[in-house]
């Protein structure tokens, strides 16, 4: 497939390495221009573009940059995307430590209903409780008893079953989370977030959370 991924921090940067060399063709894009991403380039194969270029023919499209930045990414940055093309959203909301006081999801709107709304496109909610080293370490091929399973949350059907499609290919499980209203359940603080667990316990975390988001995790 042609990926585009926007954020080449820990996570943009482990899945431009994995998808590359699983012969995806791959397009990443960060805030500093494509002349900061040659080494990646280098390393993975993958083409450094500009923010506004990431999406173009891309049929799944990576956003993971800090919250805060959402809002600043350009206006018509999917007019070239491809027909019925995803969007993975990675993103957590750290009040304290990074983004600043986002008064719409103190008031109880999800992240990713957040940013799907900046973005006006439907998200899907995933690698955002994942340890990115384990992107690179943990992949296990599927029905092996030590699978690491990640829960997936959007309200689009076709795109979400793309997205599990392609993190099975990357060597995961998947548990469906529900819909992007539904994905307080994997948000920082809940029992899932950052959970290193097979399909079983992260169905368990996934019911086990609270509604409440956690002080640490407000403003």
């Amino acid at each position: 497939m042609k990926i585009g991924i926007i954020g080449a921090g820990n996570i943009g940067g482990n899945l431009t390495r994995r998808l590359t060399a699983l012969g995806h063709d791959v397009s990443v894009a960060n805030s500093r221009g494509p002349q900061t991403l040659t080494a990646l380039a280098e390393e993975t194969g993958a083409t450094p573009v500009t923010v506004a270029e990431a999406a173009r023919g891309a049929q799944v499209v990576v956003v993971t940059i800090p919250l805060k930045n959402v809002p600043d990414l350009p206006a018509g940055l999917f007019d070239e995307a491809a027909d019925g093309f995803a969007v993975i959203d990675t993103g957590n909301y750290y009040p304290k430590q990074r983004d600043g006081r986002i008064e719409a999801i103190e008031n109880g709107l999800t992240e990713s209903r957040w940013t799907q709304q900046h973005l006006g496109h439907p998200v899907v909610k995933a690698f955002n409780g994942t340890y990115a080293q384990d992107i690179l370490d943990k992949p296990l091929p599927a029905g092996d008893p030590g699978r690491m399973a990640l829960p997936v949350a959007g309200d689009d059907a076709a795109a979400k079953r793309v997205v599990r499609d392609l993190i099975d290919e990357l060597g995961f499980d998947t548990v469906d989370a529900g819909s992007v209203d539904d994905s307080w359940r994997q948000q920082p603080g809940t029992p899932v977030y950052g959970l290193r667990a097979g399909v079983a316990e992260v169905t368990e975390a996934l019911a086990a959370a609270s509604p409440e988001r956690t002080e640490e995790f407000r403003a």
